[in-house]
């Protein structure tokens, strides 16, 4: 790169005119990444400076709405896997009790958080790119609509799952016990598992485009439509994007899975092992998993740059 940059990452394109995969790329950043630890703690410290306050807010106004609730807890502590039938209808009646005094909270408080998280988001990628790279232009407006429309996506996202899941619900088990036939739990847990694998497989494949819009309008100075416009429009560069945000999806399952297991640890170990102890391991494998999916955010990102700057050098891709 050259002087304007605060560091010298290098993710060249072509060695020796043999193109090279966006995963081999990615692979060299994430070591860069790993020497540079500031560009994590900026991450962290902007996430977090959003997440202990809205943490908070949930708290202070969805806890008293929870406890008001007129829920049968004792029934639901009571609910055996065992029955899986019973189980379901026990929740299901919890949670129609617990739907309206939650919905009350939530119909205010999730936009408050929304828009805060993209005002604090916006300002906070801002920064970490722009240490990786002082060259980039700041673009805090253009970034906010960008991460409106990503935010958008990615509810809409879950719209689509949900919807899905609980046209299988009535496939599988709700039409069946209607005409006195026994629920296929089996059928609708495959579907339900295709269906999540699918659909997080299809956003991770699609969705580079919106994150990488922000970039674009950093790197070129341009306006949130042009943004978008070109980040669906790069060429060769697009099959290396969404090969890298293909495997932050699968590195992303990974982590959720080895939180579970690091999670699962001490119980076999649970009649010598306190409460106490149990809720601080708990916490800690909680903030090593956020710290692991902040990193390879911050990964992705200069992932994203340095493909760019190298299509750039070889001009594969038109400058500005």
């Amino acid at each position: 790169m050259t002087d304007g940059s605060r560091y010298n990452w290098r993710t060249d394109s072509t060695v020796d005119g043999v193109p090279v995969r966006g995963t081999q790329s990615f692979v060299h950043t994430l070591s860069s990444c790993w020497r540079r630890p500031s560009l994590v703690g900026l991450e962290v410290l902007w996430r977090w400076a959003y997440g202990i306050p809205a943490l908070a807010a949930v708290w202070y106004w969805g806890w008293p709405a929870v406890l008001g609730a007129q829920v049968d807890w004792m029934g639901v502590k009571k609910v055996s896997l065992l029955d899986p039938m019973v189980a379901a209808d026990t929740v299901g009646t919890a949670l129609e009790a617990l739907a309206p005094a939650v919905w009350r909270v939530a119909r205010w408080l999730g936009p408050v958080l929304v828009a805060v998280w993209i005002v604090v988001s916006s300002v906070g990628r801002t920064v970490v790119l722009r240490r990786v790279d002082a060259r980039l232009h700041v673009r805090i407006g253009t970034v906010m609509v960008l991460q409106a429309v990503r935010t958008v996506a990615l509810a809409v996202s879950f719209w689509v799952w949900f919807r899905l899941l609980e046209a299988a619900a009535g496939w599988a088990i709700v039409g069946p016990a209607a005409r006195g036939e026994e629920p296929n739990l089996v059928l609708y847990c495959a579907v339900a598992i295709v269906t999540t694998l699918g659909l997080f497989t299809l956003w991770a494949l699609m969705s580079w485009g919106l994150s990488v819009a922000p970039l674009l309008a950093m790197l070129r100075g341009t306006g949130p439509v042009e943004s978008l416009r070109a980040a669906f429009r790069l060429g060769p560069l697009k099959a290396k994007l969404a090969e890298i945000n293909l495997v932050m999806g699968i590195v992303k399952i990974a982590l959720i899975v080895l939180a579970m297991v690091f999670s699962a640890t001490p119980l076999p170990f649970e009649s010598v092992a306190t409460d106490a102890f149990l809720h601080q391991w708990w916490l800690g494998v909680t903030v090593l998993y956020l710290v692991g999916s902040d990193f390879f955010h911050v990964a992705r990102m200069v992932a994203y740059l340095e493909l760019w700057r190298a299509y750039e050098r070889d001009e594969i891709l038109p400058s500005r």
